[in-house]
């Protein structure tokens, strides 16, 4: 019962998390290219360098969007699991994306430095502000959900990241206005480009530790460990394996040494009880000898 509400919870924001992506898609889609004409029209590098941008938050919640529905196809022979790894690979293809785009923008900003252009500061500033309208609907969408699936934070990150980039083409928009400093572009650029490193990166580790079937960072494989062995029945415990098959949804397998005569029955539901009650795990596969088994040592 508490297995069958905690699934039909996690279902319930998934679903929440992908209309915002929808609304944040279809908003992306249609600024980016007002970005790209005004781009042509202002001559400013700086907007079409933030459209780059915007195109790469497009391509990203797409894919989000696409993982998203794949993972909620049944599973089958071929795939037992069915399609929950695939948020993991588009967050971790996002994260790759946005790691890329940050270098470009840090490439692109030592090359400005030394070939400063003159653009039109007043239209660039306003089409920025109007993209900052646009990214802040989209973090207001993502920002309720983005906690709940790694795929929907990643997507939160490059709407993020492309709020800064309109906040520093705004700034550089209305400095290069009162000054015509234009090297302050790409100055602001690299700030921004090198902002978006550190955050991308975490993420990205959080997606190779899932994707390489690591423990979870909330479980503590000695204390649940100890709390097993504390079960009436239980002699020992190993070939312990802890997994994240996507988040929120975490997996456990394990081979119990139990007394002799004991009801296996029971016994495999006393230790899944612990399990869900003090490590909210609800997926486990629990194998119950009463000899020393080979892979005791593993």
């Amino acid at each position: 019962m508490g297995h069958s509400h905690e699934h039909n919870n996690m279902e319930t924001l998934r679903t929440k998390g992908a209309k915002a992506m929808e609304v944040t898609f279809y908003l992306t889609v249609a600024f980016l290219v007002a970005e790209i004409v005004g781009g042509f029209w202002t001559k400013s590098l700086a907007l079409l360098a933030d459209a780059g941008h915007m195109l790469g938050d497009a391509a990203a919640l797409g894919l989000a969007l696409i993982a998203i529905r794949f993972a909620k196809r049944a599973s089958s022979p071929e795939k037992t699991y069915g399609y929950y790894r695939s948020e993991i690979l588009a967050a971790f293809l996002n994260c790759l994306f946005l790691l890329l785009m940050s270098c470009f923008i840090l490439y692109e900003a030592v090359g400005r430095l030394w070939k400063p252009q003159e653009i039109m500061s007043g239209p660039m500033v306003i089409i920025a502000v109007l993209g900052l309208i646009v990214n802040l609907i989209g973090i207001g969408l993502l920002t309720r959900v983005s906690g709940n699936s790694l795929n929907v934070k990643a997507a939160y990150f490059e709407v993020l990241s492309d709020l800064l980039g309109s906040i520093a083409v705004i700034v550089a928009g209305v400095v290069i206005g009162f000054t015509n400093w234009y090297w302050i572009d790409p100055v602001i650029s690299g700030i921004i480009g090198v902002f978006i490193l550190p955050r991308t990166w975490l993420l990205l580790r959080e997606c190779v530790h899932i994707l390489m079937q690591g423990t979870p960072e909330r479980i503590k494989v000695q204390a649940l460990e100890s709390e097993i062995l504390q079960i009436t029945g239980v002699l020992g415990i190993h070939s312990i394996h802890v997994w994240t098959l996507t988040q929120g949804h975490d997996v456990l397998s394990c081979h119990i040494l139990g007394l002799p005569d004991q009801n296996v029955d029971v016994l495999r539901s006393s230790i899944q009880s612990v399990l869900h009650d003090k490590f909210d795990i609800d997926n486990s596969t629990i194998q119950i000898e009463f000899a020393k088994c080979e892979q005791a040592a593993a």
